[in-house]
């Protein structure tokens, strides 16, 4: 229930609180505690904005950019998982170094005067190959995952306490001085415990007592866990978290994964989250007494080398975060949101101090309004109708919102913030070659096809491909032979007799007497696949070679640890005179990896260990090929990538380093028609690339390049043209803006709550090229009623006509300009008593 704060009902639940806490709250140089309002820290209750940046995303050399752009977008809070297969690759071997050094992290983070959410887990999702279990955890006798089983246990907490006591070790949590403020144990875990029963609610209980016991001295979180035992915070993951409460009355409203766009998978369309749409839920659950987000992801990156989960989960981990794979800004999301967080942090005591009050405003309308302990208010204005305007009055003015959309009032009078209403500037991103004296100049090698080499073992029937392989590679060969009678029909008739192959998944190349015979492929929704076309055999024997291939281990659903992949059949061969033949049974033999992984050949040593062809005999669009050649680093810090249109499937190294899996022969399957910011977002809602690659650029960090001789290796399953292959750089092509003439600001709200004015002020166009760019030409300018996007913008029924000359005058040849909108600096009001907008669009160069 609703209590006014002087009440006695807020004293007796901190006094509860104390004795709660004290257990587990030592105040040495810093305290965290929460109570039902918020997580308070040295005494303060805060409103916290925290953003997901995962450490092993991107390179060390990055973070400290990442960690600054997300404290000027107005961020308090760094939240990352820990990645357990990362740190712990055999057992007992521990690897925190390059861009798995954690503490190096976390210690940046402090640098940038941010806070720290840790989620230790050890499971932790995230489309990370095998949701971050290490693959030998499978293969401990007795072991089952996550629930309440011995030796998963003993082995969660040795890596729990490994953690812990290497961030106590290094005085990182906030009662030490450091600054984690927050931990999470499990991850996710209550969908599974609600499958498993008693002993998934016995584990889950097991988990939180085996955290509370490791003494951080700061508060531990288990997301979406309704259960969580107490003093567990159980928090919130979701594109919207307004409906979540907390487990107990006392514990603050959180959500830990505030979705800002979707993952990549190869064959999807690539997804995106209006940040429109975004800045609405965030200040639905504020609003709603929300008073932690995290936003997930606030910088996704890049799953490295063999780094992505799913299976089928993309290389880039681009996520349409606020900040892009590059580390770039991704505007208008970064610069939106930026604007969000100022307004909330003007509300904040209020916020913080009581519950709000609701008043209805109309049908979709209401009013959620805050009291300040000094007097006066803070209120939100929200208007939930996706599809139309809202006139509402409130307190004793008329205030205009827009559908699906919160205005922001800190003084309950003046709106410095509508959620979909965009200040910031829209920037259009290319990729542009950059030069390379005298281009790639490719040399080859062809993997051999394992009819041509020893087998690792031979036995009957067909073998499981990751228990065979461990992980150690995605590849894994099966081969047999088929012996052809003379006699046979098919040899005189010519119609090929046909191979099916049934395989777990995900990928498949059949060879047929070392020729390549057909693919197949699975997908993330059904990674199974099925393969069945006619096959060229001869009499006698033949030689029948498979390469399946996995691409990336499961990281989320019940016991997906036991999953299956590689060809576990049946195989069969119809079409014979004895008419079908199962081959399921035969003699196999197995290798597992490629040779060229045996040689070491994506390494700068190992590349030079075999002859390689060169000039015209390197051979294009010929499967199971290496390509290798050198480059020097282009000049500039302009991020960079690699163009693999040209390209079908397999895996990138440049000096050693796995770049990723490369899949551009994948076109993206689904639905990308407009999307309207308005109305309830979901995954396939909005979505770009349907009929193209789903990655056709792939992330090569500027560290991991030397000024000159950088090995760049390719490895190309299906056969592509390396010649297509270019080095390109990400640089901003234009940028817009798209905004109506009594937008708020909080410019202009800093003038009208201080007095210093009384009448409604116009709002500023601001437009920004990258540094070392200028604005070198207007694309499009109109004051009036504008129509299209950014890239497509058109004249609408009024227009002024002067609208150009503004941009012209006091913006070509900038870096940096702004032009406040009103009618006068476009030659007058086009169309007096319509609501106007101003949309423009520069090109930058």
């Amino acid at each position: 229930m609703a209590m006014d704060s002087n009440s006695k009902l807020p004293v007796m639940w901190n006094a509860l609180l104390v004795v709660l806490l004290a257990s587990w709250v030592c105040s040495v140089t810093g305290s965290v505690s929460y109570d039902r309002k918020a997580i308070t820290i040295n005494g303060q209750r805060r409103i916290l904005i925290s953003g997901s940046i995962h450490y092993p995303r991107s390179s060390p050399e990055m973070w400290p950019d990442l960690i600054q752009k997300a404290k000027e977008g107005g961020l308090d809070v760094i939240q990352t998982y820990v990645f357990w297969n990362g740190h712990e690759p055999a057992p007992g071997k521990y690897y925190f170094e390059g861009n798995y050094d954690l503490v190096k992290f976390i210690k940046l983070v402090k640098q940038a005067g941010l806070y720290v959410h840790l989620r230790i887990g050890p499971y932790v999702c995230a489309e990370w190959n095998f949701g971050g279990f290490p693959v030998w955890l499978k293969y401990i006798p007795g072991i089952n995952f996550r629930t309440n089983n011995g030796p998963f246990k003993a082995q969660m907490q040795i890596f729990t306490k490994k953690i812990v006591d290497m961030m106590k070790a290094e005085r990182l949590f906030e009662s030490q001085g450091g600054p984690i403020i927050l931990s999470q144990i499990e991850n996710e875990y209550g969908p599974m415990e609600y499958e498993l029963g008693a002993p998934g609610k016995a584990y889950s209980d097991w988990a939180a007592k085996m955290a509370l016991g490791l003494g951080t001295g700061v508060p531990w979180v288990m997301c979406k866990q309704d259960d969580a035992p107490d003093p567990i915070i159980n928090t919130c993951n979701g594109f919207y978290c307004d409906y979540f409460s907390p487990n107990k009355a006392y514990k603050p409203k959180m959500w830990t994964e505030a979705w800002t766009g979707w993952y990549t998978e190869f064959g999807g369309a690539v997804p995106y989250r209006p940040a429109e749409d975004l800045a609405f839920s965030v200040a639905r659950f504020i609003q709603k007494g929300g008073s932690f987000i995290n936003y997930y992801m606030y910088h996704g990156g890049t799953n490295f080398g063999r780094t992505a989960g799913g299976p089928f989960i993309a290389t880039s981990y681009d996520y349409d975060a606020p900040l892009d794979e590059y580390g770039l800004l991704r505007q208008p999301k970064w610069g939106h949101l930026k604007d969000l967080h100022r307004a909330i942090k003007l509300c904040e005591s209020a916020l913080v101090s009581g519950d709000p009050s609701v008043m209805r405003l109309g049908n979709y309308q209401e009013a959620h309004v805050f009291k300040y302990k000094s007097g006066g208010c803070a209120a939100f204005l929200a208007n939930y109708n996706p599809r139309s305007f809202a006139k509402v009055a409130f307190g004793n003015m008329h205030y205009n919102l827009p559908p699906w959309s919160i205005s922001i009032l800190p003084d309950c009078k003046n709106t410095v913030y509508n959620t979909a209403r965009v200040g910031a500037q829209i920037a259009r991103k290319k990729m542009v070659p950059v030069p390379i004296h005298a281009g790639f100049s490719w040399q080859a090698y062809n993997e051999e096809t394992a009819s041509d080499v020893d087998s690792s073992f031979a036995m009957v029937g067909l073998l499981e491909q990751i228990n065979t392989t461990r992980d150690v590679s995605d590849y894994l060969w099966y081969s047999t032979d088929i012996k052809i009678d003379p006699s046979e029909g098919f040899l005189k008739n010519g119609k090929s007799p046909v191979l099916t192959i049934l395989s777990a998944g995900h990928a498949l190349h059949v060879f047929v007497n070392g020729q390549l015979s057909g693919s197949a492929y699975g997908s993330l929704e059904f990674p199974k696949l099925t393969f069945s076309q006619g096959v060229k055999l001869r009499a006698g024997i033949n030689k029948i070679s498979l390469l399946s291939i996995a691409v990336g281990l499961p990281n989320v659903g019940p016991h997906f640890e036991t999953w299956n992949a590689g060809i576990l059949g049946p195989i069969t061969l119809n079409g014979l005179n004895e008419g079908r033949r199962d081959l399921s049974w035969q003699k196999w033999s197995y290798k597992i990896g490629l040779r060229g992984e045996a040689l070491n050949l994506h390494s700068v040593s190992g590349s030079s260990s075999v002859e390689w062809a060169q000039g015209s005999l390197v051979a294009r669009r010929q499967p199971l090929t290496w390509y290798k050649t050198t480059f020097n680093a282009p000049a500039g810090n302009a991020p960079l990538a690699l163009d693999m249109g040209n390209m079908g499937k397999g895996q990138i190294w440049i000096n050693g380093q796995g770049i990723g899996r490369h899949w551009p022969a994948y076109k993206a399957s689904g639905n990308c028609g407009d999307c309207n910011y308005a109305g309830t977002y979901n995954e396939k809602k909005c979505t770009t690339n349907c009929g193209e690659a789903s990655q056709r650029w792939y992330h090569v960090p500027r560290s991991w390049l030397n000024p000159t001789g950088n090995l760049l290796v390719v490895f190309e399953e299906w056969g592509g043209d390396p010649n297509g292959i270019s080095l390109v750089r990400r640089e901003t092509d234009s940028v817009c803006a798209n905004i109506y003439e009594w937008q708020p600001t909080l410019m202009n709200y800093q003038m009208q709550a201080s007095g210093k004015v009384n009448k409604p002020l116009r709002p500023k166009v601001h437009l920004e090229c990258d540094a070392g760019q200028k604005i070198s030409a207007v694309k499009f300018a109109s004051f009036g009623t504008p129509e299209g996007v950014c890239g497509s913008y058109r004249q609408g029924s009024c227009h002024a006509h002067h609208s150009y000359d503004a941009f012209n005058r006091l913006c070509v040849g900038q870096n940096f300009c702004s032009v406040t909108v009103a009618p006068e600096m476009f030659g007058g009001d086009p169309c007096p008593s319509v609501m106007k907008k101003l949309s423009v669009e520069v090109i930058c160069s």
